[in-house]
């Protein structure tokens, strides 16, 4: 597989940007259920009942608002390694997934039965560090 060229040789696969590309976008898609429509329809996805919705509202509005940041940093990250823009690009690519890998960890460990909202949050970012690591 062939990377991206950046100004020191060959940058991140194409697959991996790919990848992170796709766990920044699923992040911000989590802040739109998490900060803008969570008292109308985000509630459900997160099994929230209705009657408890108002006490979680402004936990979940700044979880979302982690997320976009998040997902926004690796995007941010994936355009900068795409344009050469490296190692600045990488290491945004990298610790954003490493950091949505870890939330995914605890998010499992905690709580086995989230084991789907891990998966769902995790398995991205996790097989764009893997061919990161394989794929240079």
């Amino acid at each position: 597989m062939r990377g991206v060229a950046s100004a020191y040789g060959v940058g991140m696969a194409a697959v991996t940007l790919v990848l992170a590309g796709l766990a920044g976008l699923l992040h911000v898609y989590f802040f739109v259920l998490e900060s803008v429509v969570f008292r109308t329809r985000g509630f459900r996805v997160f099994g929230v009942p209705r009657g408890d919705v108002e006490t979680v509202a402004f936990s979940m509005l700044n979880q979302g608002f982690y997320n976009l940041f998040l997902g926004l940093g690796v995007l941010v990250g994936v355009v900068g390694s795409w344009r050469g823009w490296d190692p600045q690009g990488s290491t945004l690519v990298v610790y954003g997934c490493l950091f949505m890998v870890g939330a995914a960890l605890v998010l499992v460990v905690a709580r086995p039965a989230m084991a789907r909202g891990a998966a769902i949050q995790g398995v991205l970012p996790l097989v764009a560090l893997v061919t990161a690591g394989f794929l240079r």
